[in-house]
This record gives C-alpha cells, sequence and structure tokens, in this order.
C-alpha cells in the first residue's frame, strides 16, 4: 500500500502537468498562501535536542525578507537521474542522513529522487523564510513546532493530512503542530523536563511540594547537601512546572488555541508560584546565587538531591555515576505541567510538489520502522506510539511519563515577550528586590503590552 499511494500522488501530478501542456495554455504560478492571521513576529527557538532549551533573539519579520535564498550542502552521495521528479529535503545532522537513506528505496518503488541537503538546526527555520517565497526552498524541513507562529506569519507552511495513521501518534504531539486550526506539521519526537532525583539522598521522590520541602530542609540540616532543591533563578523554561503546581499559566487557551492577551503570569496562581520560590529562598532552601549550570554542577557532584532538567543533560550524570531516576515534579494545588516541545517534519506552503510531500511523509515517515530509526538516532520519547509504548529505556520512560501532564510550548509570537519578562520577575523575587505581586505584575504588563492587548 505504502507505494501505491505515493505512485497515485505522482500520476496525479504527471496528469496535472500533461493537461497543462496539451492545452497550449501558460502555466499558472505556485498559489500564494493567504495572508496570516498572527502578528508577523518572530517565535523563540526550541529547546535544542542536545543543549539546555534557553530562549534565543527573534529572528527577522516578514518585512525583512531577503529575496536571495540561502545555500545549503548536499548530504549523501549520488545524483538524481536525469528527468526525475525530486523532493528536496532539509535536515539536521542528525536527521539528514536517516532520511538520505531511504533514497534509493523511494526511488525503486516511485521513480522520485530525494535531494537531502543537511542544514544546522539554528537555521532551518530563517532560512526557510528567506528561501520559500523566490522558489528555492526545500518542499520538506525538519524543525520544531514552536516556529509556527512565525511560520504561519510568514505564509511559508503547509497544512498536512495525517490521515488514517493520526491515532498512531501521541495526542499532545499532534495538537503541538497545530496552528490557526490547521496540521501543519508530522510530528516524530517529543522532550520535556522532569525531576531527576539522586537515589542514595532520595529514595522515594516527594509527590507533593510539601514533601519536596521537607525532604529538603532535612538533608540540607543534616549537612548532606549543599542545596537540596535546584530551582534556578535565570531559566522560566525551567520554572514552568512549578508554576503550574502553584496553580499559574503563563496563556490561556480557548477553543485549543493559545490566547495572547489572556496573561496568568499575574494570576492568583502566578502569584502563588512566585510566593512559593520566596518562601523557600527565605528558609535557605533556594539560592539566588545557585543557577543551572551551578545546579548541573552540584547535582553531578552528589552535593544536590533534586534538580528539574531534561534528557539532555542525562549525559553528564551518568558519565559522573551520579546514581538517580526520572520522575514527575511534585504537584501543589495543581498537576505540574512542564512545557513540552515537539519535533516533526514540515511542507514548504511554496512548494510545488506539496502533494508528493504529504504521500512521502505518510508513506515512508510515518512507518514503525523509520520513527524507531529517528528514535534511535537521538533518544527522545517518540510521538509514535508504537515506538513511545515500546521504550524499554527507563529514564526515557520516566521523562514520557512526566510528559503525559505536559503542555506544548505557546508558538504564538507573544511568547517572545515572555522568556525576558518572566526571568526578571523570578530574579528579582529571588534577590528580595521585589514582591511576589509587583513582581508578577510588571512581568504580565510587559507580556500585554508587547501582545497589543486593549
Amino acid at each position: 500500500m505504502r507505494k501505491s499511494y505515493l505512485v497515485f500522488a505522482l500520476l496525479i501530478v504527471a496528469t496535472m502537468l500533461l493537461a497543462a501542456c496539451g492545452g497550449g495554455a501558460e502555466p499558472t504560478a505556485t498559489p500564494v498562501p493567504p495572508a496570516p492571521a498572527a502578528e508577523p513576529t518572530a517565535t523563540p527557538v526550541p529547546p535544542e535536542p542536545t543543549a539546555t532549551p534557553v530562549p534565543p533573539e527573534p529572528t527577522a519579520t516578514p518585512e525583512a525578507v531577503a529575496t536571495e535564498a540561502p545555500t545549503v550542502a548536499a548530504a549523501g552521495a549520488g545524483e538524481c537521474p536525469a528527468g526525475a521528479p525530486t523532493l528536496t529535503i532539509w535536515g539536521d545532522d542528525k536527521r539528514a542522513p536517516l532520511l538520505t537513506s531511504l533514497k534509493d528505496r523511494v526511488l525503486a518503488d516511485t521513480g522520485i529522487c530525494l535531494n537531502v541537503q543537511e542544514v544546522a538546526v539554528g537555521d532551518i527555520r530563517n532560512n526557510v523564510s528567506l528561501a520559500a517565497p523566490v522558489g528555492e526552498g526545500p518542499d520538506i524541513f525538519v524543525g520544531a513546532h514552536d516556529w509556527l507562529g512565525e511560520l504561519n506569519a510568514n505564509g511559508v507552511v503547509a497544512e498536512v493530512d495525517l490521515g488514517a495513521k493520526k491515532d498512531q501518534f501521541f495526542p499532545a504531539a499532534t495538537t503541538a503542530f497545530q496552528y490557526a486550526g490547521k496540521q501543519l506539521g508530522v510530528p516524530y519526537g517529543t522532550e520535556n523536563i522532569a525531576l531527576v532525583y539522586n537515589t542514595e539522598l532520595v529514595p522515594t521522590p516527594p509527590a507533593t511540594l510539601e514533601e519536596l520541602e521537607a525532604i529538603a530542609q532535612q538533608l540540607q540540616d543534616e549537612g548532606k547537601v549543599t542545596q537540596a532543591l535546584g530551582v534556578p533563578p535565570d531559566d522560566p523554561y525551567h520554572f514552568e512546572p512549578w508554576l503550574t503546581s502553584n496553580g499559574g499559566y503563563v496563556f490561556g487557551v480557548e477553543n485549543g488555541e493559545y490566547q495572547a492577551c489572556d496573561v496568568g503570569l499575574d494570576s492568583e496562581g502566578g502569584v502563588a508560584a512566585l510566593t512559593w520560590a520566596k518562601d523557600l529562598v527565605d528558609k535557605g532552601l533556594l539560592s539566588p546565587d545557585v543557577n543551572l549550570d551551578t545546579a548541573r554542577q552540584l547535582f553531578e557532584t552528589g552535593k544536590m538531591a533534586m534538580i528539574v532538567t531534561g534528557p539532555w543533560d542525562l549525559p553528564r550524570f551518568r558519565e559522573n555515576n551520579v546514581p538517580y531516576a526520572v520522575g514527575a515534579v511534585p504537584e501543589g494545588v495543581a498537576s505540574a505541567s512542564p512545557f513540552m516541545g515537539v519535533q516533526g517534519m514540515m511542507i514548504n506552503a511554496f512548494s510545488p510538489n506539496k502533494v508528493l510531500a504529504q504521500s512521502f511523509l505518510m508513506d515512508y515517515v510515518a512507518t514503525d520502522e523509520f520513527m524507531q530509526a529517528l528514535f534511535d538516532a537521538d533518544p527522545r520519547p517518540s510521538a509514535w506510539m508504537p515506538v513511545r509504548e515500546t521504550t524499554a529505556d527507563l529514564d526515557l520512560v520516566g521523562f514520557a511519563a512526566a510528559g503525559e501532564a505536559a503542555h506544548p510550548m505557546p508558538a504564538i509570537p507573544a511568547m517572545n515577550a515572555v522568556w525576558a519578562a518572566w526571568t526578571s520577575a523570578i530574579q528579582t523575587v529571588f534577590q528580595g528586590a521585589a514582591t511576589p505581586e509587583d513582581a508578577a505584575k510588571t512581568a504580565a504588563d510587559q507580556v500585554r503590552k508587547a501582545a497589543e492587548c486593549p
């Protein structure tokens, strides 16, 4: 069946081309997507698979789009046969080799050639916005769901249809790739943070914030750790589960869409989260001097008992022989819900090969074999349920379990304003320079102003 779907798509495209030629009419231009409803501002780059998530500088707005397309390097050897229909795909250093490995099979099955080009993950989003409108972009590109606000505003990402395979994807992953009521990507991997704890210091992980505080107080009173818990004052991404466990939120949701002007940083729960942090600082259980890097160093040397982080930090913990396990962040008045990042593949809205691209993604990417290969190349909880449910790695099972309560990082342009405003709020509370109420209100007002809320 896989072969027949893509061949059928190829026949449709061939028939359309023959009809255009036979009628003697001038070929029509590739349809230009409708003007975006979202604000044409950039969204933050998502957490990189191998690095701690850090909100980057905003990228260019649509008005600043260049007229010259960037150059990229081909991945893999071999030339496409002359005249063969070609799908150009941009992928990073981990995904490009896997996509290249499909080249011979796809060519033999369908006569379609894959032109896979390796592009640094940090360059793909901006390069697509530069290249696609001038007809030089890829047909398919690899990326993260929280690029969608910018890509949709720039009109460079096309709708996809998961069809009968929709139920085989982790529901939160497909939701993450929905924007403005459209499915704009095929997800393959997810990531979120969880509570990583030293099993020698904490044999049984805390289930509630009260238990967490009691364990931290005891370990520090006994002098077993420098600081029992790592809650950095310099990274709101890692503060998110503490915000939600206290009943707060960043943006409200209506009809499945984040609402830029429903800002929850100064909600009752938002103030409660900062108050919780202040109380722990006052008790000596948290410190404004222990940032994210310091927390990692303390944990890997056995001087910190619990840290909230992602799978990207596991290699350093393993190298230092830390006895650890992965669990959920403790709940407070509500469940702790960390941000979820989702990686996937998207179709260029300016591509003349959108039908072939759709068929390729469904016939060759959305399969047990290829989804397992993606997982093996860069282990993260899979967005493909047959792989997600059969993973034997207990660490990733733990992250996946914590991810059941996660929510997709907002892809709306207003999220850009959150990082600096919220970081400042957390830092001023840790330092005692502002009350939780004042810090929360200042941050929320900055976000509302940036989003041009009434």
